[in-house]
This record gives C-alpha cells, sequence and structure tokens, in this order.
C-alpha cells in the first residue's frame, strides 16, 4: 500500500457503532445544554469581558463577542450535523477518521486533545485562585508552596486544584448519568449568579461609560487597541469562551436519539452562552469605566463592590467558584471519551480504549487526570493557554470542510441526519474561513506553540499510531 493510501485509510462508521455500542446511551437534551452552558459559561464569564476590554476593546467588547459567536455558531451548524449522522465517542477525531482518514482524523484529535488536557489544568488553577481569594478575608490562607504551580512564586504544587480535578474524575468515573446530575444543579445555580450580577448591575450603569462605544484605534504594549483592529483581537482572546460545544458532540455516543439530541443540545447551549455573555459586556462595561478593568482577575466581584453591591459580589464569586465544576466535569467527560477513541483504534496503547465492569471509559479518564493534574502543577500556565484556543480551531476546520464529504456518503453507509447544515455548500466554506480568520488572530507564541504540539502529534502517529492501529491491523485482528 502506498505511503497516501495508508494515511488516508478510512474507518467504516459501521465499526464504531459496533464499538460504541457498549457505552450507556442515557443522556437527554437537557443533560446536553446543562453540560455545553456548564462548559462554555466558564471561568471566562467572569473575567474575560474585563480583561478584554481594558486590553483592546473599549466598550465594543460586547461586539468582539458577537463576532466571535458568529464563527462558533458556524461551526456548531457543522458539528450538529456531524453528530448526528455519526454519534460517535471522540466526536471530530471520529468523524474525520470516517470521512478524510486515519492521519488527518488523528491530527483533528490531536489538536482537541492539548484543548482538554489545559482546559482542565487552567480551570482547576482558575477555581483554585478563586477559592483562595474567598476565603482569605477570613483568615485562611494556604502556603505559597501549596498555592501555585511548581517553581513559580514559591511554589510546589496548587493543593486546591489538584484536589478539585481528583473530585470531579472520582464523580465522573461512577457513569455520566450520576456526573450530568450533578451538572444540571450546578449549571442552575451558575445561570442564577449571572442573572444576578446582570439585574443588580443595569442599575448601577452610566451611559457615559459607552463613549465612544469603539474608541479610536492605536497600538499599546498588549497590541491593538481600539478600532477593527481592536475588535479582531479582541475576538482572537474570546473564542476560547465558546470552544465547549464540543464537549458535547464527544459524548454522542451515549445520547438518547441522538438524532435530536445532539443538534438541540449544540446549538441551543451556544444560544444560550451568547446571550449571557454579551449581556455581562454590556452590563459590566456601563458600570465602571473599561480602564478600571485592567490587570483584575475579577472585574465583576470589583464592579459589583464599587456600586456599593459587596454583599451580592461575595454570592456571585462564591456560586462563580462552585459553578467552575461545571466545566471540570464537562471537560473531563469530553476528553476521556477522546482518548478512550485513540486507544479503542489503537492510535494510542489498546489499554485506553478498555472499559470497566459498568461499561465506562475509566482508564482513559484518570490518564486524562493525571495529564492535566501535571501540566497545572509543573508548567507556567501563561505558556500552555494560548494553546487552548489554537487546538480547537485547528479541528473546527477539519469539521467545517468535513461536511462536503459527508454529503457524499449520507443516505448510503453513512446514516442520513434529521439535522443538515443549512445553505449547503456556502456555510460550511463560511466556518473554515471564520475559523481561519480567528486563528490567524491568535498571537505568534500561540501558533509557535501549536505548531510545536503539532510536530509532537506526528511523531507519536508515524512511530507509534500508524503502525498499530486497528486498520493497519484490519486483516490480522479483523477490528477485535
Amino acid at each position: 500500500m502506498s505511503f497516501w493510501k495508508t494515511i488516508t485509510r478510512k474507518e467504516d462508521p459501521h465499526v464504531y457503532e459496533s464499538k460504541d455500542s457498549h457505552l450507556v446511551r442515557s443522556l437527554r437534551v437537557r443533560d446536553f445544554l446543562a453540560l455545553g452552558v456548564g462548559t462554555i459559561v466558564s471561568t471566562s464569564i467572569f473575567t474575560l469581558p474585563g480583561e478584554v476590554a481594558a486590553m483592546h476593546t473599549g466598550p465594543a467588547v460586547a461586539i468582539s463577542f458577537l463576532v466571535a459567536a458568529v464563527v462558533a455558531g458556524l461551526v456548531a451548524f457543522a458539528y450538529a450535523e456531524m453528530a448526528a449522522a455519526m454519534p460517535f465517542a471522540g466526536s471530530a477525531y471520529s468523524w474525520i477518521n470516517v470521512v478524510f482518514g486515519e492521519f488527518f482524523g488523528w491530527i483533528a484529535g490531536w489538536a482537541l486533545l492539548a484543548e482538554y488536557f489545559i482546559a482542565l489544568a487552567f480551570v482547576g488553577s482558575g477555581l483554585s485562585a478563586n477559592f483562595r481569594a474567598l476565603i482569605a478575608p477570613m483568615g485562611l490562607k494556604l502556603p505559597a508552596s501549596l498555592s501555585n504551580a511548581f517553581g513559580t512564586d514559591g511554589g510546589v504544587v496548587d493543593l486546591v486544584s489538584v484536589i478539585v480535578i481528583a473530585l470531579v474524575a472520582l464523580l465522573v468515573s461512577r457513569g455520566v448519568s450520576r456526573a450530568a446530575r450533578v451538572e444540571n444543579i450546578l449549571v442552575v445555580l451558575k445561570v442564577f449568579a449571572v442573572l444576578l450580577f446582570i439585574v443588580v448591575g443595569l442599575f448601577a450603569i452610566k451611559a457615559t461609560n459607552y463613549v465612544p462605544f469603539v474608541p479610536k484605534y492605536h497600538e499599546t504594549a498588549n497590541g491593538p487597541f481600539g478600532g477593527w483592529q481592536g475588535i479582531y483581537a479582541g475576538v482572537s482572546m474570546i473564542f476560547l469562551s465558546y470552544i465547549g460545544f464540543d464537549s458535547i458532540a464527544a459524548n454522542s455516543a451515549e445520547a438518547v436519539n441522538p438524532q435530536k439530541t445532539m443538534p438541540r443540545g449544540i446549538l441551543g447551549s451556544l444560544a444560550i452562552a451568547v446571550v449571557l455573555f454579551v449581556a455581562v459586556s454590556l452590563v459590566l462595561v456601563g458600570m465602571l469605566p473599561y480602564q478600571k478593568y485592567a490587570n483584575s482577575a475579577e472585574p465583576v466581584g470589583l464592579a459589583l463592590r464599587a456600586a456599593g453591591h459587596g454583599g451580592v459580589a461575595v454570592v456571585v464569586q462564591t456560586i462563580a467558584v462552585v459553578g467552575m465544576f461545571t466545566a471540570l466535569i464537562g471537560m473531563s467527560m469530553a476528553g476521556s471519551r477522546l482518548i478512550y477513541s485513540f486507544g479503542r483504534d489503537g492510535m494510542l496503547p489498546k489499554w485506553l480504549g478498555g472499559l470497566d465492569k459498568s461499561k465506562r471509559p475509566n482508564r482513559a479518564l484518570w490518564t486524562l487526570t493525571i495529564g492535566g493534574i501535571l501540566i497545572g502543577a509543573f508548567f507556567p500556565f501563561a505558556f500552555l493557554s494560548q494553546l487552548i484556543s489554537a487546538g480547537t480551531l485547528i479541528a473546527f476546520m477539519f469539521v467545517s470542510l468535513g461536511i462536503y464529504a459527508l454529503r457524499k456518503r449520507e443516505g448510503k453507509d453513512i446514516a442520513n441526519p434529521a439535522f443538515k447544515m443549512p445553505l449547503y455548500p456556502v456555510l460550511p466554506a463560511l466556518g473554515f474561513l471564520a475559523s481561519l480568520f480567528v486563528f490567524l488572530g491568535l498571537d505568534y507564541q500561540a501558533k509557535l506553540y501549536a505548531g510545536i504540539w503539532f510536530v509532537l502529534g506526528l511523531v507519536i502517529y508515524f512511530a507509534y499510531g500508524m503502525r498499530h492501529s486497528y486498520l493497519n491491523n484490519k486483516g490480522a485482528d479483523d477490528h477485535e
């Protein structure tokens, strides 16, 4: 077999259906809405609007959120059709493996894996920082050695982050239906906190804080500020807020009636998130001059205290800390299903694709958990966080283009889905171009780190995955 034919060999979708049939289908629309909102509306809604306004956009931060939402929405339509047609574990990795071939599926999945490892560590670190800030007024303080990553400000290990990531893994390991019930409750609390801030903040808005809505463009130490250049920089910075809908698709093998459940869960959760993000952005910049949010890790709390609502600030921030568990649950569920898919296909050791006696992929779950803990413990997070958006955007481009290959096979060897991406063939191309547009707006370091991660993925594929994949050994073991 030629090298090209080897790397473009495609998996039979019926094989994935058979392999994933061992997973329990227990997740309904409400569970996926909670999973999506819980993952998308995570740490960033309480931090990013103020940070982006101060660094790049001024009051126009809401425009950046809307533009980022349009890009995410285009890709979400593609995700919805893919998930309805192929409700397999592993989302983009499995889909691209079927429509484009093994190598391209691996690259898309490897890009997503960076998101899950790093996002798990990112949210764990964010939860830890906010928790320590909440208990500080009570005179409770952890030593620096137990508060920061190894080698950072005297840190040895971020103990709170390690504990919460491990606790979430323990919850998810007991079954996705149980984790989904906890997720549903926490998401209701989180949305309540967001709405409480919006309602209270509306009465503290000053119209002068919106003028000028789009400041004049000029360069700063942080890059472009104001004008369309600042809005564009804001979009690239904000985009990581919307990537959570991939966590819904990764669990589609455990969905009840995925033809309807998946599109409703993906598109519904994104729509809810957009409304909340834009509303928080507009209220936040209306309460205080955007310059006040520079270098503030908790702009929502800052705005509420400045308006004389210190009690509300404590309530919102307390619920925000608890609500961060929702993102950890979503990332743990999705990331573990991706690693399970790699093991299922022999791209990584087959042991990772095994299920426990309750038909749960807990080997993959604990692999993800240990990886997330180690990343949070030993790597400076500023160095790694850029990969969250970069890796996901690469997968988004693959999925958008994958719609063209999918349409040729729908109703043949792939089920004809109940939901299809509208305005075909224009919208898939727009989804690809919009994702590329955001990717090009990432800073140089983000692209460099993505390149390093890509090279590492190539090494693993050619040294291990290509030779050990089920497709390579199909004749020998008939996809056991």
